[in-house]
């Protein structure tokens, strides 16, 4: 199927983890499910998905967030890769971006994974760097706190009252992406912020 895309929220599984820097890959997934009035299904490639559409007659999107811990995501993304048919230029990861600031998005296909576990195992398990990603800033910890720590915790109070818009600006970014390619999506949101 030519016009099917898989998206994917990188993040951890559970409860303990949902409100969590990690997880606002699923968030956005969340949100791109909600646009879209479908529920998630549990998927024997061992992820969630959702099924639906860009719009009427558009593309079809396969909406996912693997049931493994991000560092272990390249399995099911793989697996639901081969499932659906759909090669890496296809494969849209949402995933948490230390790197970028807070309440900013960031958009490229391919490069180096920045220390991103998630997304190394993701190019391993497909065989290739080569897929788009759409990188939601959380921004560095204050202080000497351990990056590893940060990405766990929730989001602070100040953050909170940013999120949702943040969450809404990257479904938007996604289905940008998809409509009218990187390109289009790179202009629209890496340009300052009026």
């Amino acid at each position: 199927m030519a016009d099917t895309w898989l998206i994917v929220g990188l993040g951890n599984p559970g409860p303990r983890y949902e409100a969590t820097r990690h997880n606002v890959g699923q968030m956005v997934i969340d949100e791109l499910a909600d646009r879209r009035n479908e529920g998630f299904k549990v998927h024997k490639a061992g992820a969630r998905i959702a099924e639906g559409w860009l719009r009427p007659g558009g593309p079809k999107l396969v909406l996912a967030k693997p049931n493994t811990f991000m560092n272990v995501s390249g399995g099911p993304v793989a697996n639901l890769a081969k499932f659906f048919d759909i090669p890496a230029e296809r494969v849209v990861v949402v995933h948490d971006e230390l790197d970028i600031p807070f309440d900013t998005l960031k958009l490229k296909t391919g490069g180096g994974h920045g220390g991103h576990n998630g997304v190394r195992d993701v190019a391993k398990a497909l065989g290739t760097p080569e897929f788009p990603r759409v990188r939601v800033g959380i921004g560095r910890p204050p202080g000497r706190q351990d990056p590893a720590d940060w990405v766990l915790d929730a989001f602070g109070q100040t953050e909170r009252k940013t999120l949702p818009i943040l969450v809404s600006d990257a479904a938007d970014a996604v289905e940008l992406l998809v409509d009218e390619g990187l390109v289009a999506a790179q202009q629209r949101w890496h340009a300052p912020r009026a």
